[in-house]
């Protein structure tokens, strides 16, 4: 991590104030905390963005803001930016997290809002990079869940469910899951039964205070979590997006150059039969997919004289290794291509139902075509306008996004964020508020699914499917939450 030593002998300014706010050129008058933030899905081209941005603005500095990428190893795997490709320009959290650390939102806060502070301080252009919109969220609110949890915990002088707290290390994930279940059955229906952590972290809260997670994240909590008028910076957001079909392509592309450039070999320094795949590093994607393979490696191994098969007889030859090896590669460009889809509704939702000012930026071009002018005319030229139009605006106010009517605002309030819907017809997909099943019906697959379902013999469906077959959509049953167990930070 790229650092740099405040001189605490020198008159002590406002560190909420860039001294110049539009990173040394053409001078300016101070602004409140003025950042900018790149936003995008996994291989959009961010972090190519941030230093490209640095050969426009002079004192640009890197802040990491991708949860994997802050761990120490897997830099071929997490796609960390060579430090050759930097071209100069600081990199803060950026490699810096032991691998077996349990690194939060909280974590990455409390980190990175001093590592700004000082960039501010001595004039320079913060930019977050990241596609972890926890994270993102969790720097520019002031208002974090996870203190609310801290708060209650610490607070808690109820030892009455030690005996519960004790257990959760040594019960199984599935067991844990349906422990949630009996216990708030409305916050375990918010979260996915892989997601070890929130489930863990869930019955941890239960545990120390007795307060059921669906009832303590609520009212005021609910209200100010990553809403666009209670940010602690005033930033500009820029998201970097592009069709699926060519983004999914390009994913595909780099996961294949990824393996030529060693990632098997990252992968088996970090592989251990029996390791924790909940915790640390070891959650990157592309750690478990290769397990099956790495099982059969190492029985392999020990059968042979060599200390280490080489990787290239796996990749060329025609044995169960070639075979397991191409269903990791394969499951990896899968699930990373999913990540991809999570990360731009999260966007999404984040400038729809939250009302932040994200300033879309299409990169289909720019990845269709390697050619370096394609990225220049059409991604980083339009990046730079819209940095320079924010850095030079009047601030009219402290946050980082447009002033929101009065109408508006109450409209965001009141869109139903809480309903979570289950469509049948595509195999009972969850979508969680009214906006993301609004986007579900318009898709391609589900429209596909309809006709499938309108083929299917009436009396093969009940009444209400046939009731909403009739008006286009697909049957579907509703489950009202409360904005508790609607909030997906925990």
């Amino acid at each position: 991590m790229a650092t740099r030593t405040v001189d605490t002998a020198a008159p002590v300014e406002d560190p909420c104030t860039n001294r110049n706010p539009n990173g040394g050129r053409g001078g300016g008058a101070p602004v409140a905390k003025k950042g900018v933030v790149v936003m995008g899905a996994t291989g959009a081209g961010k972090s190519r963005l941030a230093i490209d941005l640095a050969s426009h603005f002079t004192g640009v500095e890197v802040v990491n803001a991708d949860s994997m990428q802050v761990y120490q190893g897997l830099d071929v795997l997490t796609n960390k930016v060579p430090l050759s490709e930097r071209n100069g320009v600081p990199h803060h959290l950026l490699g810096t997290i032991d691998a077996s650390v349990e690194f939060t939102s909280k974590d990455f806060r409390d980190l990175s809002i001093p590592i700004i502070d000082d960039i501010l301080y001595r004039g320079c252009l913060p930019v977050i990079v990241g596609g972890t919109n926890y994270y993102i969220q969790s720097l520019v609110s002031p208002f974090l869940i996870d203190d609310v949890v801290e708060d209650v915990v610490s607070c808690s002088m109820r030892d009455s469910r030690g005996e519960l707290r004790e257990d959760l290390g040594s019960v199984d994930s599935t067991a844990s899951f349906d422990s949630l279940k009996e216990l708030d059955p409305v916050a375990a229906n918010r979260i996915h039964p892989n997601d070890h952590r929130k489930i863990n972290r869930y019955l941890s809260l239960y545990a120390s205070s007795g307060v059921l997670p669906s009832n303590l994240f609520q009212g005021e909590v609910a209200e100010k979590w990553g809403r666009a008028d209670n940010f602690r910076y005033h930033c500009c957001f820029i998201w970097l997006d592009a069709s699926l079909p060519v983004l999914d392509r390009y994913v595909k592309q780099r996961v294949d150059c990824m393996i030529d450039a060693g990632l098997l070999d990252e992968v088996y320094d970090i592989y251990h039969p029996e390791a924790d795949y909940t915790r640390g590093l070891r959650q990157a994607i592309g750690v478990r997919e290769f397990e099956a393979f790495f099982r059969c490696y190492f029985s392999k191994k020990e059968d042979s004289k060599a200390c280490r098969l080489d990787f290239s007889d796996s990749l060329h030859s025609d044995d169960d290794l070639k075979i397991l090896l191409d269903e990791a590669t394969d499951k990896l460009k899968a699930n990373t291509c999913k990540l991809a889809r999570r990360q731009r509704r999260r966007l999404n939702r984040l400038k729809t139902c939250f009302g932040w000012d994200l300033h879309h930026v299409d990169v289909t071009e720019a990845l269709s075509h390697c050619a370096g002018d394609s990225w220049q005319t059409k991604v980083v030229e339009p990046c730079v306008n819209i940095v320079r139009t924010f850095l030079f605006e009047r601030a009219n106010s402290s946050t980082g996004v447009a002033m929101v009517g009065n109408d508006q605002c109450q409209k965001l309030v009141s869109r139903d964020l809480w309903t979570q819907y289950v469509c049948e017809a595509c195999g009972n997909q969850i979508l969680r508020g009214a906006h993301e099943w609004e986007q579900h019906k318009q898709g391609r697959r589900h429209r596909k699914r309809i006709l499938r379902f309108k083929k299917r013999s009436p009396s093969s469906c009940s009444a209400d499917q046939q009731q909403h077959l009739t008006t286009g959509e697909t049957s579907c049953f509703t489950i009202s939450l409360s904005p508790a167990s609607a909030d997906r930070s925990l």
